[in-house]
């Protein structure tokens, strides 16, 4: 039999309204196969970057992480961050080896990044479940963030990851004006009318 493409992955209508629930006050993203960035709340895109402003294609974090050169200036320990995603890219590609949009990922970033191959040639395996990033972000700062990753019943192959901070440290204070930043703006129309009914 000849493989196909594989279907498009969905994000249930639930976990998006988890995600819009977070927008405001912790980033999280729902990953899917190959790493790919299936959806993300403002907050989580206003930390990393705008994967819903991309092509299709380029919604992946491996991608991202390789091939974008903000992603080094992000990411403090961009070297081990970078390794961890080979890690947990090998580990999908243990669970679907004959994946052909998986393959062609590892070779696009093989051929364009040494540090991917000689991490991929290690053969290292990591499940993404919990652990710490360290982030130096262009508008507020240094960040380090905690996360956490879970798997929902109904779908194996997506994991949402929520990204939270310590109670009182400045990087709770960071993240809060990051939210304030990219917070949308109320409507105004209101005060227009207002302001126009008084001026009769």
């Amino acid at each position: 039999p000849v493989c196909g493409a594989a279907r498009p992955q969905r994000v249930r209508p639930g976990l998006h309204r988890i995600l819009d629930a977070l927008a405001g006050a912790a980033p999280a993203f729902v990953f899917g196969r190959r790493m790919d960035v299936l959806a993300s709340n403002r907050l989580a895109r206003a930390l990393v970057t705008d994967f819903d402003a991309l092509p299709q294609r380029e919604r992946n974090m491996a991608r991202y992480m390789f091939l974008d050169e903000t992603a080094r200036e992000l990411h403090v320990d961009w070297d081990g961050v970078a390794a961890e995603t080979v890690a947990v890219l090998r580990l999908d590609a243990g669970r679907h080896p004959d994946d052909p949009q998986l393959a062609e990922l590892v070779g696009e970033l093989a051929v364009k990044s040494e540090k991917f191959r000689t991490w991929w040639a290690d053969h290292n395996v990591r499940e993404r479940t919990h652990g710490t990033r360290r982030y130096h972000h262009p508008v507020v700062g240094e960040l380090v963030l905690s996360y956490e990753s879970v798997t929902f019943p109904g779908d194996a192959d997506q994991t949402m990851c929520v990204y939270t901070t310590a109670p009182g440290s400045p990087s709770e204070e960071a993240l809060r004006l990051l939210a304030t930043w990219t917070a949308p703006h109320p409507p105004v129309t209101g005060l227009r009318h207002d302001v126009q009914g008084h001026g009769t």
